[in-house]
């Protein structure tokens, strides 16, 4: 078989209706192989002659959709110089659209003994790896267009593509587990519902089971181990080789419903591991060009992430690969953001963590990207890596000193308020200085790293036996409080508690300045019996399950009812911080104003108050400081938060007649109650009781 030359451009394998071009970047290839394999495994190897700019590349015409393929490199072996050349792997395309088949963990898969260098032709790898797979790009996707949710209405729901639909009763067996599950009525009405504008999915690009897992039994459920950036996950399809149609079909749907589609994606390491990792993709492509390599030491790899290896973001070829990823998941597979996993790390060009890094300043300046939601999970596991309120301006975070203080607050911890008042109404002190908004802060009290929300008002301590690491793994920080009893119990009294701890925590996320956002099964009391870290457990430990009891049931209701709460009332989702001033000069109040429990004002000495348990806060509808599309000032209601994390009732005066006359109680936690009509109104000056450990909130009555 003989290739036409093809171009150099784009890279991977791009089928145009007549045949397929096919385009590897190697700059240290002396030749490449590509390998093409029929329906019996049979391999047929054309060679790449034509290079240009170190890509290698081809067009076969009559190749289509569903051909498998792979590369050989052939060039240099000698690891102590970062060279891995080996044309006995067979290699998975970095740009493939597509992957299919198993991964065999044989022993031809991992990297040769350093000292037996001439060892590293004895194996071959094929029908070891999975292939790569030409795709159809065509497809029909009738008026799709883009939500374009803004942040300040967005309320994100993570979730995992499994995890989320492989119990539930109203979808069929053959879609539960795939993205024509997640697309399937019964889950778009539950997000509908829950009043969800954006589901966050755990990583679908293509990832293997590392080989430690493997050997025990074991899976990556979670799916941090990419080893595809342009391939969604073939395990989630519910017909083999159609994953890509499927994909697509699934944001459509979401689409359709003004669900927006973010992806957690993984651009900080691969799944080949370190120096004595398998094979399977870019390191025996140009392993220099694609990992960070210790300096004078090149056989071993710098590892920002905990997993052996990391992305070398100062390589222009690997901010190429990336980019490229990005841009193709939002123009062909039309996703509408990301959340990028260790997100310190790819500002790593040389030791420190940089704002500023080439990749930060690329994604600046593309008008592709630069126009979706972009999320940073902002620190690695290297040293100074935890860089909260450290990102570029256009970036939002996920806020990690939000979900530890709220935490802290409801289990009781002193001294908090100052801390607890910043990160509820959008934690300026990390994002007004650089020109965000409040909506910079994603908060959270939980995620799929940690306890579910049962699971941190039930447990002092992770319970990660199942994993079969000794509980070696997992955070032991928690902050968590199991209300008297750890685990399980049939104490009334304790299950009361944790009832109202679950809906504090759920109703403190969702009437705070920023974006909430809710994991999966937290609004239906999904616990994973105290796993904190359920990364390996593709079983019921990690699935959400859909068989509801009558505690779990109100649960759901009132999550729904606090979502729809939100909202309705723009006074807590603003787009600009609280100024603690009258915003215009005909306004008499503040934007916002805090109390003490007695009525007063907070004074300087209230906040270091080492009690530090209650507090309550104003905020004002008339003074949003914003406008509409149309120019028109925004306006809402104006609210009166009580909040007890105390452990005994506590009397609340409210504030003087200056503030409102008259108000009516529309969301109390220790009942459950949501806007339920003839709820309780009381007059300025008048005293509230706050029931233990619960939060009050109080509309102002317009006379």
């Amino acid at each position: 078989m003989q290739p036409w030359p093809g171009r150099s451009y784009p890279l991977g394998a791009t089928f145009d209706g007549t045949g397929t071009n096919f385009a590897l970047f190697s700059e240290l290839a002396e030749y490449v192989e590509l390998c093409l394999f029929d329906e019996a495994g049979d391999e047929t190897r054309v060679r790449l002659e034509e290079v240009d700019g170190f890509v290698h590349h081809g067009f076969l015409l009559g190749v289509g959709p569903g051909q498998r393929y792979g590369y050989r490199v052939h060039g240099p072996y000698d690891p102590a110089t970062g060279a891995r050349c080996n044309p006995h792997k067979l290699l998975i395309d970095p740009y493939a659209k597509a992957i299919g088949g198993e991964l065999d963990w044989d022993p031809a898969l991992f990297a040769y003994d350093l000292d037996r260098p001439e060892e590293r032709n004895d194996d071959d790898s094929a029908g070891h790896v999975p292939f790569s797979l030409v795709v159809n790009p065509f497809f029909d996707w009738a008026n799709d267009r883009q939500p374009r949710t803004p942040y300040n209405e967005t309320v994100i729901y993570e979730a995992h593509v499994k995890g989320l639909t492989q119990t539930h009763p109203d979808i069929p067996e053959s879609l539960r587990g795939t993205y024509a599950g997640i697309a399937h009525p019964a889950i778009v009405a539950h997000l509908k519902s829950l009043g969800v504008t954006a589901i966050e999915l755990l990583p679908v690009h293509q990832f293997i089971t590392d080989h430690y897992l493997s050997e025990k039994g074991l899976t990556n459920y979670w799916g941090y181990n990419t080893i595809g950036f342009f391939a969604p996950h073939d395990a989630y399809a519910s017909r083999p080789g159609r994953q890509v149609e499927e994909f697509k079909g699934m944001v459509r749907a979401l689409h359709e419903a003004d669900i927006e589609v973010i992806l957690d994606v993984v651009y900080n390491h691969t799944a080949e591991g370190n120096h004595l990792g398998p094979t399977l993709s870019m390191r025996g492509i140009d392993n220099c060009a694609y990992y960070r390599l210790v300096e004078d030491d090149e056989q071993h790899y710098m590892d920002y992430t905990g997993t052996g290896n990391s992305l070398n973001v100062r390589s222009p070829q690997t901010l190429q690969l990336i980019m490229d990823s990005l841009r193709y998941w939002v123009t062909e597979m039309h996703v509408d953001g990301f959340r990028f996993d260790l997100a310190a790390t790819l500002a790593r060009e040389f030791y420190d963590v940089d704002k500023l890094a080439t990749f930060f300043e690329l994604v600046q300046q593309d008008p592709v990207v630069s126009q979706v939601k972009l999320i940073a999970e902002p620190w690695d596991v290297g040293p100074g890596g935890y860089q909260v309120g450290g990102f570029p301006p256009q970036w939002t975070e996920w806020n990690g000193l939000y979900r530890d203080t709220v935490r802290d607050f409801w289990r009781g911890e002193p001294a908090t308020l100052g801390e607890f008042a910043s990160r509820i109404t959008g934690s300026s002190d990390l994002y007004q200085d650089n020109g965000r908004r409040p909506y910079a802060s994603i908060n959270f009290v939980t995620a799929h790293d940690g306890f579910t929300l049962t699971d941190l008002v039930s447990y002092n301590d992770k319970h990660n036996e199942a994993n079969g690491e000794e509980g070696r793994d997992g955070a032991d920080d928690n902050r968590s409080w199991n209300c008297g009893v750890e685990g399980p119990t049939d104490d009334a009294e304790v299950l009361a508690l944790r009832y109202r701890q679950r809906r504090n925590l759920l109703a403190t996320m969702l009437l705070s300045q920023g974006v909430p956002m809710v994991v999966h099964g937290d609004e239906l009391g999904r616990t994973q019996g105290g796993n904190n870290n359920a990364y390996c457990q593709d079983n019921e430990i990690a699935w959400v399950d859909w068989h509801l009891d009558e505690d779990e049931t109100d649960l759901l209701h009132f999550t729904s009812s606090l979502t729809a709460f939100r909202h309705r009332h723009p006074v807590f989702r603003r787009r600009r911080f609280f100024q603690g001033k009258p915003i215009r000069k005909a306004d008499e109040l503040r934007d916002i104003a805090w109390f003490t429990p007695s009525g007063e004002e907070m004074k300087e000495q209230n906040w270091d108050d080492a009690f530090g348990r209650s507090i309550a806060v104003f905020l004002n509808g008339d003074a949003i400081a914003d406008r509409d599309l149309r120019g028109v000032r925004i306006t809402d209601d104006s609210f009166l938060l009580a909040l007890n994390a105390h452990h005994e009732d506590i009397e609340f005066t409210l504030p003087d007649g200056d503030y409102g006359a008259t108000w009516t109680v529309v969301v109390d936690t220790a009942t459950g109650a949501v806007e339920q009509p003839g709820g309780d109104m009381f007059d300025a000056g008048a005293v509230l009781n706050v029931s233990a450990r619960s939060l009050v909130a109080l509309q102002r009555v317009m006379s």
